[in-house]
């Protein structure tokens, strides 16, 4: 049985996967779905980090004209199209958890807000710990 810090562990490289998935697909060469199944078939990860990504991945894809209108009405002084891409793939994988999984949203905001560090820098880290926390909170009065 795998330990509260495998899962964990788990989890945070299933999102590093997915974000990874949906960033190169901002490049238009293939859809997130067949980079997300190449990374995996390179990689040699446990079955939970690879349908938890898988997951992540769908939801993005599946909701993503919602997602963008989130973005654009949350984040009204960054139009979607001008963030960058790494930014642009960071909030859709962010608001794609908090809004579409089961994963409670403090613990899906604390995640994507410390990749957003990691991948972005503090500016994006802040943009998405105010858009995550709107969404949410709007997500619980609704």
């Amino acid at each position: 049985m795998a330990s509260a810090a495998d899962r964990l562990r788990s989890r945070r490289a299933a999102r590093r996967i997915a974000l990874a998935a949906i960033f190169e697909a901002e490049f238009g060469q293939h859809t997130p779905t067949t980079i997300l199944e190449r990374q995996l078939a390179e990689s040699e990860g446990d079955p939970e980090t690879a349908e938890m990504a898988r997951r992540l991945v769908d939801l993005v894809v599946e909701h993503r004209d919602t997602i963008d209108a989130r973005i654009e009405a949350t984040a009204t002084r960054y139009p979607v199209v001008s963030l960058a891409r790494m930014d642009r793939a960071l909030l859709r994988c962010a608001i794609g958890e908090v809004l579409h999984s089961a994963t409670p949203a403090r613990v899906a905001i604390a995640e994507w807000v410390e990749l957003a560090r990691t991948y972005s820098g503090d500016p994006m880290r802040r943009l998405m710990n105010g858009v995550l926390g709107q969404i949410a909170k709007g997500t619980a009065a609704g």
